[in-house]
């Protein structure tokens, strides 16, 4: 079983993210460790970038706040290795293709392996792209973790068969935030997947209260946040970890009661 497996193994996965750096790296490390001990089943760490395409304002503001705080790739390679000292849950980077490619692919994946890293999410690498990544990863045993969105349809069931880790659902179309409503179809998506995979499919974007996150577990293998637990950052800053804590434990309830 792979270490992202055992996410899933002991029921529905809550999972949440955090921009590495924000507002600095000290922080990140008791915000991640509060999580790992609120009940996350695995922890999205995000390499901060200067043009985060897929992200809402909250995580571009994130981005901003911890690349102004001197937040690099290297530093949050050191973050890990020492984050991996007592937290045992997977954790994925989530970053952009850039990013990897500038301090260079092998280089970069290799490191993931040899610090811990599980997976890699870069939602800016269509699949029909990820062989320029895919391969690196395989070697590593680092997993490149797919998306599909509401509009990938017909390409549901391929994305779905060459997927490894688990399967990211966005939950709706544009970019991530809180959203009051979330109106796509997520089971029909679903059954789409489960046809052509049995590995984990945790659906995000949009999911910021213990209804949203229990309704979407319901329909899959998980729920994953984000701006919701960047906002508590970027409002408690330096003395976010207890809010983000309980906020963790609280989704993972409503997660535990799909």
């Amino acid at each position: 079983m792979s270490n992202i497996a055992k996410a899933f193994a002991n029921g529905k996965a809550f999972i949440p993210f955090v921009t590495c750096g924000d507002p600095d790296l000290e922080t990140t490390a008791k915000v991640v460790r509060a999580m790992a001990q609120a009940g996350a089943d695995l922890i999205e760490l995000g390499i901060p970038f200067s043009d985060p395409t897929a992200e809402g304002p909250v995580i571009q503001e994130a981005n901003v706040r911890a690349l102004a705080a001197g937040t690099t790739t290297d530093k949050i390679f050191d973050l890990v290795r020492d984050l991996r000292r007592d937290v045992t849950i997977p954790m994925v980077f989530m970053t952009y293709a850039n990013v990897v490619f500038s301090y260079g692919a092998e280089k970069f994946i290799s490191t993931c392996a040899d610090i811990g890293i599980d997976g890699l999410i870069l939602p800016d690498i269509p699949y029909e792209e990820k062989d320029e990544f895919d391969p690196i990863c395989k070697r590593y045993g680092v997993d490149l973790i797919s998306m599909a969105a509401p509009t990938s349809e017909n390409r549901i069931a391929m994305i779905a068969r060459e997927a490894t880790g688990f399967l990211y659902i966005v939950s709706s179309l544009g970019v991530t935030g809180v959203r009051s409503e979330i109106t796509t179809d997520i089971g029909a998506i679903v059954r789409l997947v489960r046809e052509s995979t049995s590995i984990p499919c945790a659906v995000g974007f949009g999911i910021s209260t213990p209804e949203q996150a229990r309704n979407m577990a319901e329909l899959s293998d998980g729920a994953i946040v984000g701006s919701a637990i960047v906002k508590l950052i970027a409002c408690y800053g330096r003395d976010a970890a207890p809010h983000v804590a309980a906020y963790v434990k609280e989704m993972k309830d409503a997660v535990r009661l799909a």
